[in-house]
């Protein structure tokens, strides 16, 4: 690793094998297919297990075990854990993956079942080219089918259903939605487990302690239940799988222009991740944080020391933390925040709600509806292939339409129609797109959805004031049309939050 530009070189050059003396597996570093066929079982993975992408690599620190069930198919369908959580794609599955199993198996390949893989379970699967239609909300977004009863105590009824596929199954009292599947890495960081947050198991204190074993068990359960259409598996193997859940860290650990993201005093990369201090309410922004500790809007502390490099590569990446640190943004329109509190703005930044230090999560289990599930949607979301419902409160008769229910249909309540969980801000860089129903896909679409039009003027500002500090032409981060955006602006803090890694999870 001493002699950087050779190791690029022969890195992309050649195959390199991972494995133990007695088998060797040959993959492919950068090539879609190599990592989106998954891990072959019964295998010990040394470290590290790399996969590429377009800013860096990303490696799993550790052995890979794949004896763990975790690798096994433990259902009736062929499914594993490992068929939509991958190790390349930072233990969740990309649309590339999706496309690169249905070209290898003409649609075959264990994901592609219609219990959850098609738009809808009656879909016609007969051909490759009926196959490839019916599977396209997965081909295309590498979401899942999730179908959920109406909870009995709902205070709200769905009243109407716009389905794209007018799938039988699909029904105002079993709605279905289409969720990504979240990786299933870095998970010690969480505060609930599943996008609605079904499967969490709440410690000795509900909402302010987390029991994380039980929970990922639960969600373990029901994946080989339900994904895998299995029967009840054995507590020993549910155990062995959360705790090989908890034991990955993933995390960027190399960029193609700053480099090692551990050099130079910096903290990227899985081994620091793994040793970062966290508990539940960890460094709330509402003052919620057990030890008592104030708030600090610092989260990211990864690349302080990179401020004053001599790489401007290097101090790109810095300025991009330092903005998502401090940068002054009005929080609007935020259900569950700004109707919680009765303040119609609130001034924060995006560390008020990803403010678990280096890991970005939301640090108390708070549902939240920021847009991603709103119809109609915002321009940057692409809510093509998606139902619509138009749900109505009982009490109120108040309507509203939504493409996921989200945490209502678990707890039945009207104030939580649309709200999902936040996800843990690292690993994001390897599997885009990024929201809950797979969009948007870049992260110029990501920014110009968070926020409004008075912080883009303020990013602006500050652009200009780079500019005339290193002059048009010495202005590093700049990313390739149709990358992450034409603005070079755009592209300094792009890069500089996909170096410091972003979302993951557990299910879907």
């Amino acid at each position: 690793m001493a002699n950087t530009e050779s190791w690029k070189s022969s890195f992309f050059s050649r195959k390199s094998f991972l494995g133990t003396a007695r088998f060797k597996l040959p993959i492919v570093f950068g090539a879609a297919l190599a990592g989106s066929l998954g891990l072959s079982a019964g295998i010990i993975y040394p470290n590290p297990f790399f996969s590429i992408d377009s800013s860096g690599i990303l490696s799993t620190s550790g052995k890979i075990d794949t004896t763990n069930p975790f690798f096994r198919p433990l259902g009736t369908n062929g499914r594993t854990c490992n068929s939509c959580h991958l190790a390349a794609s930072a233990w969740s599955i990309t649309p590339a993956d999706v496309h690169a199993k249905f070209d290898a198996t003409k649609g075959m390949d264990p994901i592609f079942r219609t219990n959850d893989g098609s738009n809808c379970p009656s879909a016609d699967v007969s051909t490759p080219r009926a196959r490839s239609s019916a599977y396209s909300m997965l081909l295309n977004k590498a979401v899942l089918r999730i179908a959920l009863p109406m909870p009995e105590n709902a205070e709200f009824q769905i009243i109407d259903i716009d389905d794209p596929y007018n799938c039988p199954e699909t029904t105002t009292s079993h709605p279905a939605f289409y969720r990504r599947p979240l990786p299933s890495t870095n998970l010690s960081f969480l505060s609930a487990v599943m996008w609605d947050g079904r499967e969490t198991v709440f410690g000795a204190i509900a909402g302010k302690s987390l029991n994380l074993e039980q929970s990922l068990e639960n969600q373990a359960l029901d994946a080989i239940t339900g994904h895998a259409q299995g029967n009840v598996p054995s507590t020993e193997q549910l155990a062995q799988i959360a705790e090989f859940e908890k034991a990955i860290s993933t995390a960027q650990v190399f960029d193609v222009r700053a480099g090692r993201l551990d050099a130079g005093g910096a903290k990227g990369g899985p081994v620091a991740l793994s040793q970062q201090n966290t508990y539940i309410g960890i460094n709330d922004a509402l003052g919620g944080d057990p030890t008592g500790a104030a708030f600090n809007p610092n989260v990211f502390t990864l690349y302080e020391s990179w401020m004053h490099s001599h790489s401007l590569y290097r101090q790109s990446v810095a300025r991009g933390e330092a903005l998502f640190n401090n940068l002054p943004i009005p929080i609007t329109g935020v259900a569950g925040l700004n109707d919680a509190l009765k303040q119609p703005v609130i001034m924060g930044t995006c560390t008020t709600c990803h403010d678990s230090p280096n890991a970005g999560n939301h640090s108390f289990s708070v549902p939240l509806g920021i847009g991603t599930t709103a119809y109609p949607a915002e321009p940057a979301l692409d809510l093509a292939g998606l139902p619509v419902y138009t749900v109505q409160c009982l009490a109120t008769g108040e309507t509203t339409q939504v493409t996921d229910i989200g945490r209502a249909m678990i707890s039945g309540k009207c104030a939580d129609i649309g709200k999902v969980k936040g996800p843990v801000l690292r690993g994001l860089a390897a599997r885009a797109p990024y929201s809950i129903t797979a969009e948007p896909r870049r992260w110029l679409m990501r920014l110009s959805f968070i926020t409004s039009a008075s912080i883009l003027r303020s990013l602006r500002s500050k652009r200009r004031t780079w500019r005339r500090s290193f002059g048009r032409s010495e202005l590093p981060m700049s990313p390739k049309k149709g990358d992450m955006g034409h603005s070079k602006f755009v592209g300094i803090l792009s890069a500089s939050l996909r170096s410091q890694r972003c979302q993951c999870d557990e299910g879907c």
